[in-house]
């Protein structure tokens, strides 16, 4: 039966889905605004590890996964699914967004996408934000409703894609070939790969509440110091 945990579990994803589930959730990841709690950093090291002989039968697997297969077919998944994610950011527009939260669909996801956006300028926060979960699913559409051109969004989307899955699914295929029994790190290796994929997001949001609160501390100061001069 399906939970939560399964959800978050690389290694259950892509022992009941195979090499066609994997592609399709790094699109539907970067593609679609419902795929942001997939587990994608973490699935595209397993998978990486599945393409070893060493580790495929340990996790489950009737064979390896074809390592060429990945390489090709995950950044074009990656690639299409943040190009689809820009076409509805440009064509609905504001739309999209002004809808209340819900259990899914959450404004803040869509304000942090736009920090990164305006942080670090368009090209490199479309790069960046391959290796921020869920900033990469909403920074597509925010990068097609802030009216990023097309062409220049794909020049970026296709670095970043790049970048991102095969960094991992290569450092996934090495760690699988050349550490021993490491198929009993899987749970514990994704769990730090989550972990360290986070930190930026939260970093962000105690570095909002600082903020938050010292805003209101700094403005009575002011109103203080103008009551106090003299006429």
């Amino acid at each position: 039966m399906m939970d939560l945990a399964n959800l978050l579990d690389a290694q259950w994803w892509i022992v009941t889905f195979g090499l066609i589930g994997i592609l399709a959730i790094i699109f539907a990841e970067t593609g679609l605004l419902v795929g942001f709690f997939l587990p994608g950093d973490s699935l595209l090291v397993v998978a990486g590890m599945g393409a070893s002989a060493a580790v495929a039968s340990s996790v489950g697997l009737d064979a390896p996964f074809p390592l060429p297969v990945l390489l090709i077919a995950a950044p074009l998944c990656a690639i299409a699914g943040a190009q689809l994610g820009h076409y509805f950011g440009a064509k609905t527009g504001p739309r999209l967004f002004s809808r209340p939260d819900s259990r899914l669909f959450k404004r803040e996801y869509v304000e942090k996408a736009e920090h990164y956006f305006a942080k670090f300028g368009p090209s490199k926060a479309v790069v960046l934000a391959r290796f921020i979960p869920i900033v990469r699913t909403f920074l597509n559409p925010v990068a097609g409703m802030l009216g990023m051109p097309t062409s220049r969004f794909f020049l970026w989307n296709v670095v970043g894609g790049l970048l991102w899955t095969e960094s991992l699914l290569l450092f996934g295929y090495f760690a699988g070939s050349t550490i021993p029994n490491v198929d009993r790190y899987i749970l514990p290796g994704a769990a730090v790969i989550v972990l360290l994929s986070v930190i930026p997001i939260i970093r962000e949001i105690l570095k909002g509440r600082k903020e938050a609160k010292a805003a209101p501390v700094a403005e009575p100061r002011g109103r203080h110091h103008r009551d106090t001069t003299p006429l």
